[in-house]
């Protein structure tokens, strides 16, 4: 029976039996009420806690400390770069992290999402609806874990819904005219661009992609390994970043050619040599090969008041060499952006959803249906434009002429 009592602060405490621990010690808990009622109906909720399994012993244990053990127990099951994006998102959760995680409620969760949705305090900015799904991603699976335990029995952040104000970050594919620059420009990036962009492989692909994994005679590039960096330095994995990711895919026409013309120096065909780039040698060289096409197609607007060595007009191409072509003009791309540039010609060109699923690599197959999904929707908006211009049109077209005209 549970042990009743009135305390000296005149509030009611109700003792209820836990067990014996690991050496023979019996356990009690104590809750506590203004009123005898009160303080029955607290321990009614315990018992009942007791009944389904509950683990009383982590009730207090906060959310900040769930998570340091649920990113223990990631580490050992995620690669490093995946690994440093969880930890990045658990930084997010320090306005309820103090939280017992018993007591954190749908409330707390949807308070937090709002308030980033307005005011990312790490960037300044509003936070985006891809940042605001995975942070309450991550809520989920740390509840999942304590679930698991039971030590909670729900998961507060299952019917919580994303702020319809949030941003959307949208991946644009580039433009044909900057698929004009890659083709054209000669560039110790344009190898690697080209493979991103004409075979959909990602950064991690292309770096430790070796001659002996281009295959002219079936024309087809296999993928088979991958990298990821820890402190700057390329680590060597065998297999790509998913299982799925172990491929082959067959080169385009403009891909074959432009592979086949190139000098094969070295084992890897991105450096040329028999190193593997580091995360800082591919910066430098990205962020080069953004200048090199912005000195050949970019418009810089010059200052007439600052010297310059040649004598150029305003608003003229300069050399990526002059000490004063200022900053990039040039609309830049990512090297994630051609990989996504490859999907949405993969859809262009209708192929089927699960063959461009093998093409892109991807483990799950509702990530190649959400950009096929994200496309369709663009090119139905494109669509309804096109036809609201031509109506317009031919209605303005219809209109009979003024007498006075």
């Amino acid at each position: 029976m549970p042990k009743k009592q009135k305390r000296a602060d005149g509030r009611y405490s109700v003792q209820i039996y836990l067990g014996k621990d690991e050496t023979g010690k019996r356990k009690y808990k104590t809750v506590y009420g203004k009123t005898q009622k009160e303080a029955t109906e607290a321990a009614d909720i315990l018992k009942a806690k007791l009944g389904k399994g509950i683990n009383l012993g982590h009730e207090k244990d906060s959310l900040g400390e769930w998570a340091r053990l649920w990113l223990n127990f990631k580490k050992t099951e995620v690669s490093q770069s995946h690994f440093s994006g969880l930890v990045s998102l658990c930084k997010h959760l320090e306005p309820i992290a103090g939280k017992s995680i018993t007591d954190i409620v749908p409330w707390d969760i949807k308070v937090l999402l709002s308030d980033l949705a307005l005011h990312n305090p790490n960037t300044g900015k509003p936070a985006s609806k891809k940042l605001l799904q995975d942070i309450k991603s991550v809520i989920s699976q740390i509840y999942t874990e304590a679930i698991d335990n039971r030590v909670v029995e729900f998961n507060p952040a299952q019917n919580v819904k994303i702020p319809k104000t949030a941003t959307k970050e949208e991946r644009k594919p580039i433009s044909a005219e900057q698929m004009e620059w890659i083709a054209t420009t000669e560039h110790r990036a344009q190898t690697p661009a080209m493979i991103m962009l004409y075979a959909g492989l990602r950064r991690g692909e292309v770096i430790p992609l070796t001659w002996n994994d281009v295959d002219f005679s079936q024309r087809i590039i296999r993928v088979t390994k991958s990298v990821e960096f820890q402190n700057n330095e390329p680590v060597l994995k065998a297999g790509a970043k998913t299982k799925s990711g172990i491929r082959s895919v067959p080169m385009p026409d403009i891909l074959f050619d432009y592979l086949s013309s190139i000098p094969k120096l070295g084992i890897y065909v991105i450096g040329g040599g028999d190193k593997l780039l580091t995360a800082g040698a591919w910066r430098r060289m990205w962020e080069s090969y953004m200048v090199t096409l912005d000195a050949k197609y970019g418009i810089r607007a010059f200052n007439n008041n600052r010297p310059c060595r040649r004598n150029l007009p305003v608003n003229s191409p300069v050399s990526k060499f002059d000490p004063h072509k200022g900053p990039v003009v040039i609309e830049t791309f990512t090297a994630h952006q051609l990989r996504h540039t490859y999907a949405t010609m993969l859809y262009d060109a209708d192929v089927d959803v699960l063959t461009a699923k093998e093409l892109l690599g991807h483990s799950d197959i509702k990530t190649t249906l959400a950009i096929y999904t994200h496309l369709s929707s663009l090119r139905k908006e494109k669509s309804i434009l096109a036809l609201n211009d031509y109506l317009n049109c031919k209605s303005n077209a219809s209109q009979p002429k003024s007498r006075n005209a």
